[in-house]
């Protein structure tokens, strides 16, 4: 009789943003002619830019001929696309990596899953709330966790609170933690944090011999010169941080594919035995064992990102969405609801006005404005009274949902 991993019984619905899909789903059923405005998954709607897709096309016609033809790369990443993005996305920042030390994957999403492979369920996780549901999730599916209470806090995590009052970064925690997810600038609440707050957690982990791993997703999206990109900006941060990146709002890879992950080889974690063990050595042999790489294609298209050309037509997209940022932003201030992010971040973090839940928030979008987006409490029970909105969307629909909403509110 084969068994089922029963701690994936443990969560209690459905990921978020399928349940999402179901309802909007129901309403275009019951209400065909309805012209439904997405602005919840941050999904890209912009195509790739023409030096990105270019390369693609030229490195699918190599597989086409005997002299360049690439069957299984290195998992790891081939080093031209590894050592142009040290030379142009960390070098500028200050920071030195070594081409051993980064990893070419499919998606930051699946490393932020993966990471957990080569880390012990006895280890203590801190997350944010709200939060990117897959840090809360995949520690529920792999073991580490109990059951969820009734605030939907499961036992064996700790819940770092992010709310206003403490500008949606959260404070240390109060017990002793192994492991702590930052995600900045934050999905969902769009904050970011200062060069300062990223030295406090430096400090933090150092002292209390804990490892960050740290989301940098959305990084490409800061427009303030002073809030870094990276957590290696920070002094001492390679010898407690994991930083993921992703090209998938960057540039548009949402269906593409690519992203990588920073294990620095000064990393260290230990056995229960005390031995101090090199995490890049780890996560390498996880690579090598569980994954193939990314294709060859799909890394030229990356690489040509980097091209000066590459890069301003990127940078054209990413402000295109920033405007929109904009656009949401400043329309739902106007309307009288209170909003935060959309300035370093794509997303705009709303609350909900009359003290209406997330959920019934959503529904009144979805029925009377047509609008939909995701509601803050499916990012944690903190992000409960709170609503999030995407920038990823085309002018015309992000100024009518704007419009759309701003009249329903009057």
């Amino acid at each position: 009789m084969a068994l089922v991993n029963e701690h994936y019984l443990k969560l209690k619905a459905g990921y978020l943003f399928p349940e999402i899909g179901r309802r909007v789903r129901a309403f275009a059923d019951a209400n065909p002619t309805a012209r439904v405005i997405r602005l919840g998954i941050g999904d890209v709607t912009q195509p790739l830019p023409p030096v990105i897709l270019k390369a693609f096309h030229e490195a699918v016609d190599d597989l086409a001929k005997g002299e360049t033809f690439a069957g299984y790369g290195p998992e790891q990443g081939y080093d031209w696309l590894i050592d142009t993005i040290i030379d142009k996305s960390y070098r500028p920042l200050g920071v030195n990596l070594k081409t051993s030390e980064m990893f070419i994957s499919d998606g930051s999403k699946c490393d932020c899953a993966n990471i957990l492979d080569i880390f012990a369920l006895e280890n203590v996780v801190a997350i944010g709330d709200p939060v990117y549901p897959v840090y809360n999730d995949t520690n529920v599916m792999i073991g580490r966790t109990g059951e969820a209470d009734e605030r939907g806090y499961y036992k064996g995590l700790v819940y770092m609170p992010c709310t206003e009052a403490n500008g949606f970064n959260p404070a240390f925690p109060e017990q002793k933690v192994d492991i702590i997810y930052l995600c900045f600038p934050n999905n969902p609440t769009g904050a970011v944090a200062t060069r300062e707050q990223l030295k406090g957690w430096v400090d933090y982990a150092l002292k209390t011999d804990a490892v960050i791993f740290f989301d940098a997703a959305y990084e490409a999206f800061i427009t303030d010169p002073t809030i870094p990109h990276s957590i290696y900006e920070i002094e001492g941060a390679k010898k407690c941080a994991i930083e993921f990146r992703s090209f998938s709002k960057t540039a548009g890879f949402t269906g593409v594919r690519c992203a990588l992950t920073v294990v620095p080889e000064e990393l260290m974690a230990h056995t229960a035995g005390g031995e101090a063990i090199q995490l890049n050595k780890l996560w390498n042999r996880r690579q090598t064992t569980k994954f193939n790489g990314v294709s060859y294609p799909v890394q030229k298209a990356a690489a040509a990102v980097y091209t000066d050309e590459g890069w301003r037509q990127t940078k054209e997209i990413i402000d295109y969405y920033m405007a929109n940022a904009k656009i949401i932003r400043g329309g739902l201030a106007e309307a009288g609801l209170t909003v935060y992010g959309g300035v370093n971040a794509p997303y705009i973090w709303l609350k909900t006005p009359h003290g209406l839940s997330s959920w019934d928030f959503f529904d009144k979008l979805l029925t009377e404005c047509n609008v939909v987006g995701t509601p803050g409490s499916g990012f944690g029970p903190n992000g409960e009274g709170f609503f999030r909105l995407s920038a990823f969307g085309h002018r015309e629909n992000v100024e009518e949902a704007v419009e759309r909403i701003k009249k329903n509110l009057k």
